[in-house]
């Protein structure tokens, strides 16, 4: 599928899950050959069952369905009566033909369809009516028996990962030996630490646009189920401070914790982590001693538990000027962007090395991830309107990929994509001490 085809699901993918009546489309989906009997069974298991996880998790699959899927998937919808959300396809597709950027703007609204324009739909006598029953999980014998014969060659799934990965993905959710399991809710605490006005003495500049980061991840972790917490304009004490306090909560009953640090940062001397950020009087705080905080020895109640850190704040002074590709992103040439650094220079200090934390010998990190905005020692992008390129992609790829990926593919998605912004470039990375995979809770 092209990216222009990819877009289009993904921008009407909430009406498409809201709305598609999957029940229905399982045998036009099979007539016109873009899926097979054994993917069908897979949808139709998708999460809980229900309508709105098999039409979620087909509409994620679509993607992986070649490049005549989505004009294909339209007629379907067509065939079964779904005619506003085909109009609502195929309009947004013509609209992403004529102005690739248009997609982007677009406004979604549901297309009120007279009952006189819908055509009838031809009904099998021995199936119930939609929507009167839940819909039944049907063997591939009986949905596609001609593609069972003996002989016959499977096909090959389609795209890079494809729908193997999917299904890959989804048997790890549920084992408990190789991915972490949220089934608390909230799943656990998110500390989110804004700091965006300095004292003037310290030399850095106001972060304007940060409140925009503030707002998208409030509402992203309360989605993912997570009690969210918001903390401004802290000073480095008053960081350290809210981070105790959160580390010597009682996390017993929790599965996972988040940290949020939304700040200036500079390049610091570590042994376990690079970078510290700074509090509003000037002062800096390591990431090393940070995330200390929350180890074994310190925060117990999360003993094998996942600890996430997200750190948006720059590395250091560095400019990443890139390397010429034969094309670039367009997206980031706008006239009026207004990109700032959330750098301050970066100062060896006395004894070459920070002071390690509470004791000269700390257990080796598990169950922690540490996810940078930007390279170490290099400068992380912020926008004045649209907030920094590393959260806003991060909420981008949280709303679309969440409900399929684990943490690791979802910021691999991040980097690539923030990689490919503006004229200096930026690279997201991190440091991964997680023993299973970790999925979020979308449900």
């Amino acid at each position: 599928m092209d990216d222009a085809d990819r877009q289009v699901l993904r921008r009407c993918r909430v009406q498409l899950v809201s709305e598609l009546q999957v029940a229905n489309l399982w045998d036009a989906l099979l007539t016109c050959e873009l899926f097979q009997p054994d993917m069908i069974e897979d949808i139709q298991r998708a999460g809980s069952g229900s309508r709105r996880d098999q039409a979620r998790q087909l509409v994620t699959d679509l993607e992986t369905r070649g490049s005549r899927a989505l004009p294909l998937f339209i007629s379907c919808l067509e065939d079964t009566g779904q005619h506003s959300l085909a109009s609502l396809l195929r309009t947004s597709s013509q609209t992403a033909r004529r102005d690739p950027e248009a997609i982007r703007h677009l406004h979604l609204k549901p297309v009120a369809v007279r009952p006189e324009e819908l055509r009838a739909v031809k009904q099998d006598p021995s199936k119930p009516a939609p929507g009167r029953l839940p819909p039944a999980v049907l063997g591939p014998e009986k949905l596609y028996p001609q593609v069972l014969r003996p002989g016959v060659p499977r096909p090959v799934d389609i795209g890079a990962g494809g729908f193997s990965e999917i299904r890959a993905h989804e048997r790890q959710r549920g084992n408990p030996d190789l991915a972490y399991i949220l089934n608390a809710d909230p799943c656990g605490y998110c500390l989110i630490i804004n700091n965006v006005n300095f004292c003037h003495k310290s030399g850095l500049s106001t972060r304007t646009g940060s409140h925009v980061d503030c707002e998208k991840l409030q509402r992203r972790f309360r989605l993912l189920h997570f009690a969210v917490e918001v903390e401004s304009d802290l000073t480095a004490q008053r960081m350290l401070r809210a981070l105790e306090e959160l580390a010597q909560r009682d996390h017993g009953t929790l599965d996972c914790c988040v940290v949020v640090i939304l700040s200036h940062g500079r390049q610091a001397s570590h042994l376990q982590f690079p970078g510290a950020v700074y509090g509003t009087d000037g002062s800096a705080v390591s990431v090393e001693k940070i995330v200390n905080l929350f180890n074994g020895t310190r925060c117990p109640s999360l003993g094998g538990k996942p600890k996430l850190f997200f750190i948006q704040a720059c590395g250091g002074e560095k400019k990443d000027q890139g390397f010429e590709v034969v094309s670039a992103s367009r997206e980031d040439r706008v006239p009026g962007g207004n990109p700032e650094p959330d750098a301050r220079p970066f100062q060896e200090p006395p004894g070459g090395y920070d002071q390690p934390d509470a004791v000269s010998s700390l257990p080796t990190p598990s169950d922690i991830f540490v996810s940078y905005s930007t390279f170490p020692g290099f400068v992380s992008w912020r926008d004045t309107k649209s907030g920094s390129w590393y959260i806003e992609t991060l909420d981008d790829v949280l709303e679309q990929w969440a409900p399929s990926d684990d943490l690791q593919s979802l910021l691999l998605r991040v980097a690539n994509a923030v990689s490919e912004k503006g004229t200096y470039k930026q690279i997201p990375g991190c440091f991964n001490f997680l023993r299973k995979k970790l999925f979020f809770k979308t449900s």
